[in-house]
């Protein structure tokens, strides 16, 4: 949810959380005490987000509306963890690896001629109903999209030694 008051599975919020656990496990040693469960939750995270994925590849503006219109900087940071998860072996690519890479084509469709990440929701304060997020404006090339966007696109180039491939 967005927040207590606002119970709205709204895109971006759910972005940081799936980003914020993806560094968070990148970071945490295999062996602290929590990790088996941070893990269990991204994967349960993960699981909702491929049930959520729209045909394209991109995510909605509210994810369990199929009518919502599809927004870029929660399927950027989406795009990521999915990314990262299948690199570090935290996710099965034969599940994960062709969505990962259904999200990043389709965020590279989503780029305008200047590299401008189309359709990215501006900052949003919490609402009291789901048409506050749906009538939340768009625009292109916001950072809210942009860094996201390269966040995957680092992912892709990353280059993983080996004892970290499959933690």
């Amino acid at each position: 949810f967005h927040a207590p008051q606002a119970p709205f599975h709204w895109a971006r919020g759910n972005g940081w959380m799936a980003a914020g656990m993806t560094e968070l496990l990148r970071n945490l040693p295999a062996e602290h005490p929590d990790h088996a469960e941070i893990l269990a939750g991204y994967r349960r995270m993960m699981a909702a987000l491929l049930a959520t994925q729209g045909e394209d590849g991109r995510w909605r503006q509210l994810l369990d509306l199929p009518t919502a219109w599809e927004e870029g900087s929660g399927s950027a940071m989406f795009s990521y963890a999915f990314v990262v998860g299948v690199r570090r072996g935290w996710l099965p690519a034969e599940t994960y690896g062709p969505a990962a890479r259904k999200a990043w084509l389709s965020l590279v469709d989503s780029l305008d001629a200047d590299a401008r990440l189309r359709d990215v929701c501006v900052g949003t304060p919490t609402g009291s109903d789901a048409q506050h997020y749906l009538d939340r404006p768009r625009v292109d090339g916001d950072l809210h999209g942009q860094a996201p966007m390269l966040w995957t696109a680092a992912a892709l180039l990353e280059t993983l030694p080996v004892d970290q491939a499959s933690e």
